[in-house]
């Protein structure tokens, strides 16, 4: 992988993390397409995905921020901050991660192995253009996250770790048909990110540091996560104004078309 290579992937990865259009599996196509053999393993994919982590960080710096505050004031005194919208909203994060855990766990290696299937992330692409244009039948949303919802927004959130998929496009769809707030299903889809990605990082990074890297494989992931933090912080900004205005399900007309060129194309 040269550095151009990496910037364009890094690019692709940030654009399309938060755009309901999956970031992985257009990392598998572009991967092919680009013919790029990465050098260590997912751990590209880690690192432009950590690329993104930051660009939340950056963008939810207040929220983040607040809850930071208000989880140290629950564990040093619990029954004065129960309450608190904050601690419950630490809560439904921590309960949304329960089926991604459960998933990755158990099928890590199996869903490391179709990483590399091109034919099967174009008509995972499909399937997420399908969930996108169902949110077009979506009546009114007007409630707020709680915790059954939040359990079964993490179970959207899990069928996402198959490429093709949109993790944010699956979520979002998820929290809408439950009749949540648009801009607070995609706060909550993106805020619920940052535990998962972050879990990825550490034992990512354990593995980088006992096998290695060379000088010339960092220069590249470097790269990767500039393009992958800037691209996604502008990604991230633009999705939520879309989603205000309602045309969250214009997104599947272009899942559809790369996927029904994919399959053109990788089929033999």
């Amino acid at each position: 992988m040269d550095v151009l290579q990496s910037f364009l992937l890094g690019l692709i990865q940030g654009l399309t993390e938060f755009l309901p259009i999956s970031s992985s599996g257009h990392l598998v196509l572009g991967k092919q397409i680009l013919g790029v053999e990465v050098e260590a393993g997912i751990t590209f994919e880690v690192i432009v995905h950590f690329g993104t982590l930051c660009s939340i960080l950056i963008y939810y710096r207040k929220t983040i921020l607040d809850l930071i505050i208000s989880g140290f004031g629950f564990l040093k005194s619990p029954s004065s901050q129960k309450n608190d919208p904050n601690v419950k909203l630490i809560g439904f994060i921590l309960v949304s991660m329960i089926p991604a855990m459960a998933v990755g766990f158990t099928l890590e290696d199996q869903v490391g192995a179709i990483f590399s299937d091109p034919l099967l992330v174009s008509v995972m692409l499909i399937v997420t253009g399908i969930i996108l244009f169902s949110t077009k039948f979506v009546g009114v949303t007007e409630k707020d996250v709680n915790l059954p919802n939040s359990f079964l927004i993490g179970i959207a959130q899990s069928f996402a770790m198959i490429p093709g998929i949109s993790r944010s496009g699956s979520t979002i769809s998820a929290a809408l048909w439950l009749g949540v707030k648009r801009e607070e299903a995609a706060n909550f889809s993106f805020l619920m990110l940052i535990p998962v990605i972050a879990g990825a990082m550490l034992l990512e990074v354990k593995e980088l540091i006992e096998a290695g890297v060379s000088d010339a494989a960092l220069m590249n992931l470097v790269i990767g996560f500039l393009a992958a933090f800037i691209s996604g912080y502008f990604a991230l900004k633009y999705l939520i104004i879309i989603l205000k205005r309602k045309g969250f399900y214009y997104f599947s007309y272009y899942c559809w078309v790369v996927g029904g060129i994919g399959l053109i194309y990788f089929v033999k």
